[in-house]
């Protein structure tokens, strides 16, 4: 079975512990609705930074920074996309960047 990843981008964070424990429960919900799919629940990330083709290094992460990732098990890119739709991130606002992972 493949193996996708995916890139979360954006998305408000709770304003206040309510709503971060019902977005917490959201995603726990999420994941679990996906099962033995989910390889890498994975985590979100801090500010990103850029290495550049000449190896400097700059702040930031381009137009659309990466807030996160998982690392899902999936048939096809459509089941990927389908397991994806139900992410609470977009509610928030963010988008999710899908690739396959590719076996080396």
């Amino acid at each position: 079975m493949a193996k996708y990843l995916f890139v979360y981008h954006g998305g408000k964070p709770p304003s206040n512990p309510a709503d971060a424990k019902a977005v917490m429960d959201a995603w726990g919900a999420w994941f679990g609705s996906m099962g033995a799919a989910v390889i890498d629940g994975g985590n979100p990330v801090g500010p990103s930074s850029t290495v550049k083709s000449d190896g400097s290094l700059v702040d930031g992460g381009g137009a659309n920074p990466a807030s996160g990732y998982s690392l899902v098990e999936a048939p096809t890119l459509a089941d990927a996309h389908k397991k994806a739709a139900g992410c609470p991130l977009l509610k928030a606002g963010g988008t999710i960047e899908i690739a396959q992972a590719m076996d080396m």
